[in-house]
């Protein structure tokens, strides 16, 4: 398991490396050609548009090498971490569209992404309220034949055990935290919107997470990937006992995982 989380670290980040190269070489060779006509414009003009870009190239460069310290386990600055959060999103759909011309299935750019993404949060080893802290999943978490509508009211929620939401709503009741069931990306941005929390355990597949994790930026998310055995969108599933050790990093606790099941009785 570590091999493979490192492999989909390495992947994302040689993506993004390539993206800077290509960027790099575009930028100098736009400023080669644009040259001789700013120059006859100002002779200060080649060099402010080569220094702007200049500037903004060593800042992404030094993002980028914020993401390899960290993930090489290097504890660094507030300022590298933030420059490595810009550096991620703004260069993610250059590596996407890199990774196409070499044939790398986008699914896997997108786990690489996450991975990264969550060991950038969890390097700030961020701790926060319960009340802080939102529990994000999909509605297709919830049994596809139920006839109660949870996604306005988790509270309709019977917990039969015919799914997974009665185990979230339990473990949200045993930690204190908030949990929403939405049925996309516009309602996700509309909880996060309405609850202000101050981080987000996010739930949901690869292209739900990869979007919702630039689209809340800079909220400090965490994405677990649900696991789809009927297929996209209908009774998916969650490790529950990722999600709790999680919620638990986030509150600054220790995670009791010891029993397949969540109950309210166990209180952290």
């Amino acid at each position: 398991m570590i091999t493979t989380v490192r492999i989909q670290k390495r992947l994302f980040i040689g993506l993004v490396l390539v993206s800077l190269l290509l960027i790099s070489l575009l930028a100098y060779g736009i400023w080669t050609i644009s040259f001789s006509g700013l120059a006859r414009i100002s002779t200060w003009l080649p060099f402010f548009f080569g220094t702007v870009m200049a500037v903004f190239l060593l800042l992404a460069a030094i993002g980028i090498s914020g993401i390899v310290l960290s993930v090489w386990g290097v504890k660094t600055l507030p300022v590298f971490q933030n420059l490595a959060w810009t550096a991620v999103n703004l260069l993610f759909p250059t590596a996407i569209r890199i990774g196409k011309l070499f044939d790398v299935d986008k699914e896997r750019i997108e786990q690489s992404f996450i991975e990264v993404s969550n060991h950038l949060v969890k390097q700030k080893q961020l701790v926060v309220a319960p009340e802080k802290l939102l529990i994000l999943t999909p509605h297709c978490i919830q049994n596809d034949d139920c006839p109660y509508k949870i996604t306005r009211a988790t509270d309709n929620c019977k917990r039969c055990g015919q799914c997974q939401v009665g185990e979230l709503l339990s473990l949200a009741e045993k930690y204190g935290v908030k949990v929403a069931i939405v049925t996309g990306g516009t309602m996700a941005r509309k909880a996060i919107k309405g609850m202000r929390p101050e981080a987000v355990l996010a739930i949901a597949c690869e292209r739900d997470l990869t979007s919702g994790i630039q689209d809340v930026f800079p909220i400090p998310v965490v994405g677990v990937l649900n696991e789809r055995p009927c297929g996209p969108c209908c009774n998916t599933r969650v490790d529950m006992q990722r999600v709790e050790r999680t919620v638990a990093d986030f509150l600054g606790r220790t995670a009791n995982t010891g029993t397949k099941g969540v109950t309210t009785n166990g209180g952290a």
